[in-house]
């Protein structure tokens, strides 16, 4: 928790024990009706708070996360509460969460998104090397039969399998290139082909 977090949580116990306080003092003769009733009010309040702090993975409940496609055929990708803008696409006929990463020159799968797709990530060759923050990557180079992206399906696609850890699987330029705008608005990233 940041500083100015822990100061306003302790404000509102602060608050809360004021009011309770309050309330105690002036009905005395009903404490034990006041503690029931207060203890109903922080449950509901408990509730309200999970709720609001997990509505973004509420949203996205499922691992899948949302695009709309325009009439025009843009997608439209709302940014993410991590501040970056995920997808999810068909691949060879499966649903794979992706980071949209223009900053990476191809689409990089995770072991376990691969082995998801078809791929026997024991059997792959990994002579290909990718600089990263965390060093230097073995890659294996695979090719994708389809990819599934709201009214676009194309085939034949190049990825390459990364043979570390990585949280989730990336969606580079090799497959973004296929647009022919890529733009960022406010809250948004909209692709147009």
């Amino acid at each position: 928790m940041a500083d100015f977090e822990i100061g306003n949580l302790i404000y509102l116990v602060v608050l809360g024990g004021v009011l309770l306080g309050s309330v105690l003092l002036s009905r005395r003769n009903e404490v034990s009706k006041v503690l029931k009733e207060a203890g109903i009010w922080v449950i509901l309040f408990v509730v309200v708070i999970a709720v609001v702090a997990g509505w973004q993975d509420i949203r996205t409940a499922g691992g899948q996360f949302s695009s709309n496609v325009t009439e025009q055929g843009e997608i439209i990708i709302p940014q993410q509460r991590d501040g970056h803008y995920h997808l999810t696409l068909t691949i060879n006929g499966a649903a794979v969460d992706f980071l949209v990463d223009t900053g990476a020159s191809d689409i990089v799968l995770t072991q376990s998104d691969a082995e998801k797709i078809g791929f026997d990530t024991k059997q792959l060759e990994y002579w290909g090397t990718a600089s990263t923050a965390n060093g230097t990557v073995r890659l294996a180079v695979v090719r994708l039969k389809s990819v599934e992206l709201g009214p676009y399906k194309d085939t034949n696609i190049r990825a390459a399998v990364n043979e570390g850890q990585m949280s989730t699987s990336l969606l580079g330029m090799a497959y973004l290139d296929r647009f022919g705008s890529i733009q960022i608005e406010k809250d948004r990233m909209i692709l147009r082909r």
